[in-house]
């Protein structure tokens, strides 16, 4: 186990902006710093991260924490494993104690998905290396490409031999888990997956290895070219781009990304100095590889080969890039070409002048495309321009939508009008379709099984709020508790907000509707007695993860992100909210205790008029705790200003 003082230098050190700006596409924005959230789809940025607090924040889904937080939503890590990222980030040693053999045999299964898939990357490298077959094969191939040993290495490239058990006996040898090597697609039945192929390791963005990727270099047509690792707990191909993680750094310097369509050409442009470049892995490109784009940089370019003839195919995807707000050109190759023969021939600067001179809009590539195809046909070009319109009207941006459409109706010699009737109409029934879709998923709830009726599923609405519950008023105390713990009540006084919600709440702590809310209250009276700091950033580096995001969440209001300060804009008649916390405090201690005395009156009311009263000394005392109830309860009530009858 790592040991705590390890991990909390660790949380000590990282830092937000740095740990984020690895994943996310950051811009400094007054004393914090906004990107598109790498957690949902948005087209406007509503992902803060502060270096002050040390916090990421999405106002749009909800997601927050700290640097430790980030790693583990983001890369689905465990917190340990997050920890041990971190610490190999910025070189920090970790002190751990001896693990027992209970604690080893309990190893968290993802850690050794990684384990296992980077001992098949040494042993594929080893066989590419140190066996007759993989130099004459696999060296080979890697050298006819013109990879030098350097860029083998730096890309994990290797070689599978034709044994069919030689991992699977190599993977036994070292006693690796032989059912995570097969989760991972590595075995099947005591044999191996991958045999006879030059291996190509796919890493995650933080560099590790996820899966592979194995082509044939038989001219049997039976065999498939290309296999890919089957999908695990760690690689989804949907949601992974090649070369992404030696592109990243490059795509945001340059503020472009270039697509291609398979891994040699990834290798042999990023070796000839064309870094900013990635491809799908294994699949056609999705959604999700075009979001992971975005987080970098919101300019693509698309290289096509010079006799693709899946242009026409390819260009449907296209449509989705534009609906994620991005800027999409398209190159096509001279024919007869691909980007790694090109490159070779061209070198990297004249490579570079010709994307730059021949990279054409996406919209005017199709346009020239279809119309070419029309021959004047009213039926054909009607066709041809309702998809155009229909890619046009994926543009999210108002303006950009509406130039496309007037340069558009000029080229295609069609009324404006027209051109934005149609558009507006497919926008229309787009917007219907996913408010549905939203309304469906906030409102309702799907049953685990169909009805009886018809076999169709029936909806159930939500469990709705429950308005007797205490829960708002606890959240608003915690609010101050986790913002203002260490603040001077007032300016009279050395009593801290701390001081003061402890001493007014300690008794009703177990009245509590919300555990959590509770938990954090004791939490901070226990470290206040053993000397401890409880402050902001007590709360949001807890060790306990729903401790650390309540408190993010609570921590985090937009208009404290919005530095309306630096803009000359500040709140005439009160405090800004994240300095207002004097009368916030009193004002909620005073509100939950009211809330909590009400339900204890009615409660003591209640029993006490269903009681025995053949024991008149016991009916007395009732009585009595009740008056005074009461009358603590209407003296609150005086205090907050409510009429009181």
């Amino acid at each position: 186990m790592i040991k705590q003082e390890s991990v909390q230098k660790v949380i000590d050190t990282a830092q937000i902006e740095e740990v984020v700006d690895e994943f996310v596409h950051l811009k400094k924005a007054g004393v914090n710093y906004k990107g598109n959230c790498p957690f949902h789809n948005e087209k406007t940025p509503s992902f803060v991260v502060s270096p002050a607090k040390g916090i990421f924040k999405c106002f749009g889904c909800g997601r927050g924490g700290n640097s430790v937080q980030f790693m583990m939503e983001h890369e689905k890590l465990s917190f340990i494993e997050a920890i041990r990222w971190l610490a190999a980030k910025y070189n920090i040693e970790l002190e751990e104690t001896e693990r027992t053999e209970e604690e080893l045999a309990k190893r968290d299964e993802r850690e050794t998905l990684f384990i296992v898939n980077e001992f098949a990357k040494s042993f594929f490298s080893g066989s590419l290396f140190e066996t007759e077959e993989g130099r004459s094969i696999g060296v080979s191939y890697f050298k006819e490409r013109g990879y030098n040993e350097s860029t083998i290495k730096k890309f994990g490239l290797g070689y599978a031999v034709k044994d069919r058990t030689a991992l699977y006996q190599a993977l036994k040898d070292g006693q690796y888990n032989l059912e995570t090597a097969a989760k991972l697609g590595l075995i099947k039945e005591e044999r191996d997956f991958f045999n006879a192929r030059v291996m190509f390791s796919i890493h995650n963005l933080s560099g590790k290895v996820i899966g592979f990727g194995g082509r044939t270099l038989s001219s049997d047509k039976k065999i498939p070219k290309y296999i890919n690792s089957t999908e695990s707990e760690i690689y989804n191909k949907r949601k992974t781009l090649y070369g992404l993680y030696h592109a990243k750094n490059e795509i945001r310097k340059r503020d472009e990304c270039i697509l291609v369509e398979g891994y040699t050409d990834v290798i042999t442009l990023n070796q000839g100095g064309i870094e900013n470049v990635v491809a799908a892995s294994g699949t056609s490109l999705t959604e999700d590889q075009v979001r992971l784009i975005k987080r970098y940089s919101p300019n693509i370019k698309v290289l096509f080969d010079g006799d693709s003839a899946g242009i026409k195919a390819a260009l449907r995807g296209m449509d989705m890039i534009l609906a994620q707000d991005m800027n999409v050109k398209l190159v096509l190759l001279p024919e007869g070409e691909d980007p790694d023969s090109f490159l070779k021939k061209q070198g990297t600067d004249a490579f570079r002048s010709f994307i730059e001179e021949n990279a054409k809009d996406f919209i005017l590539f199709k346009t020239e495309l279809l119309m070419e195809e029309t021959a004047n046909d009213p039926i054909q070009k009607s066709i041809a321009v309702k998809s155009i319109i229909e890619s046009i009207s994926k543009i999210p941006d108002t303006l950009r939508r509406s130039l496309y459409i007037k340069q558009y109706a000029t080229l295609l010699e069609l009324d404006e009008s027209i051109l934005h009737r149609e558009s507006n109409e497919l926008i229309r029934s787009e917007q219907k379709k996913q408010r549905f879709n939203t309304y469906k998923e906030e409102r309702y709830e799907e049953p685990p099984f169909p009805s009886e009726q018809g076999g169709q599923s029936q909806y159930k609405p939500i469990k709705e709020r429950d308005y007797n519950s205490d829960e708002h008023q606890e959240k608003a105390l915690i609010r101050v508790l986790v913002n203002f713990a260490d603040k001077p009540l007032n300016s009279e006084t050395e009593t801290t907000v701390l001081d003061f919600i402890i001493e007014n709440v300690s008794d009703i702590l177990d009245k509590f509707d919300n555990e959590y809310y509770a938990k954090m209250v004791r939490l901070s009276r226990e470290e206040k007695e053993k000397g401890g700091i409880v402050n902001e950033q007590f709360f949001i580096n807890h060790m306990d993860t729903s401790i650390a995001k309540l408190a993010v969440d609570l921590s985090s209001t937009q208009y404290s992100y919005a530095n309306w300060s630096g803009k000359g804009l500040e709140l005439q008649t009160q405090k800004p909210p994240d300095e207002n916390h004097e009368l916030d405090c009193e004002q909620v201690v005073m509100r939950l205790r009211e809330r909590k005395l009400r339900k204890l009156v009615k409660e003591t009311r209640n029993y006490i008029s269903e009681m025995d009263r053949s024991d008149g000394k016991q009916f007395l005392l009732y009585l009595k705790a009740f008056n005074k109830l009461e009358q603590e309860h209407k003296e609150l009530l005086r205090e907050l200003g409510t009429v009181v009858i």
